[in-house]
């Protein structure tokens, strides 16, 4: 049978169509059958994470990346003889190279396993949202790419999840990827 079939009960329907159940079904997140239909098989997609979550994983890799390139540029400032016209130093080249380097470890995580260092202490994953799978090292680099457009329109796109039913940033959209709460260990 082919996919959105309405005589299959297993099959996913993207429009909305009364069911063998007696009520209408809301169109799943991606391929996933929406979570506790009856008669569908497995769990569903988990719910999007909330926009808070988003902020606060973002602004722990923000301090993860950062803090530490502008703490070891502020020890060149304080080891100058002249502060006010001190120049770049081993110690900024030193966090120059750190934040590059995570820069693309993050990348990496978020690629690799759906999560930053902020997003796997806050319990969220980035997946994409046609099958659930991890996005890869080069998709998850044209995701912070596309962020670019989320900033355009006056900051719009990063408020966007706090209205849209799916939560996504307009990076999100474009590249079809969902951001998702992740069970308990």
């Amino acid at each position: 049978m082919s996919y959105g079939d309405p005589n299959n009960p297993y099959s996913q329907q993207l429009y909305d169509a009364p069911s063998q159940y007696g009520y209408q079904q809301q169109p799943p997140y991606g391929m996933y059958p929406a979570a506790g239909m009856p008669g569908m098989p497995g769990m569903g997609m988990p719910p999007p994470a909330h926009w808070g979550e988003r902020v606060g994983a973002w602004m722990l890799d923000l301090m993860i990346i950062v803090a530490p390139m502008y703490a070891l540029g502020f020890v060149d400032i304080v080891r100058s003889d002249d502060p006010a016209n001190a120049d770049p130093g081993p110690f900024f080249a030193v966090g120059v190279a750190y934040f590059l380097f995570m820069g693309f470890y993050q990348l990496y995580r978020e690629g690799r396993y759906g999560q930053t260092t902020g997003k796997k202490v806050l319990r969220i994953s980035v997946h994409r949202q046609a099958d659930g799978a991890t996005l890869g090292f080069g998709m998850a680099f044209v995701r912070k790419l596309a962020h670019i457009v989320d900033s355009l329109p006056c900051y719009l796109g990063w408020l966007w999840p706090l209205w849209d039913v799916r939560r996504q940033t307009f990076a999100d959209k474009m590249c079809s990827t969902v951001v998702i709460k992740v069970a308990k260990d």
